[in-house]
């Protein structure tokens, strides 16, 4: 197994409950940190929503191994960002036998 080409920097996000000020709440994103990824498109497909269409892609996104709970390490329901693109994380699975990276299934929704 070759090395990964961590060459594009991502934000790691984790969801944030903040109160709404009427009894609920909100979902806001706090930063994480800083990770390098090699990020890999699958293939994309349309779904369509009430009045709009959407494009969803699958990707994978390797990025260097973490410890189990260290907050550098991504856990499924967090998300990535790269500027004005978001990455939403479903899965994670460490990647070769020396579990040295891991890989990230996310998917990204872009609308029209």
């Amino acid at each position: 197994m070759s090395a990964p080409q961590l060459n594009r920097s991502l934000v790691l996000e984790a969801p944030l409950k903040v109160a709404d000020g009427a009894g609920g709440y909100t979902r806001d994103w706090e930063p994480l940190g800083v990770l390098w990824a090699e990020v890999k498109a699958g293939s994309g497909r349309e779904k369509a929503e009430t009045a709009t269409t959407f494009s969803r892609v699958p990707y994978r996104i390797t990025v260097r191994a973490a410890p189990y709970g260290a907050p550098s390490r991504p856990v499924a329901g967090q998300r990535f960002r790269d500027g004005a693109r978001v990455f939403e994380i479903y899965a994670v699975a460490e990647k070769g036998v020396d579990a040295a990276y891991l890989t990230c299934h996310a998917q990204e929704e872009v609308a029209p």
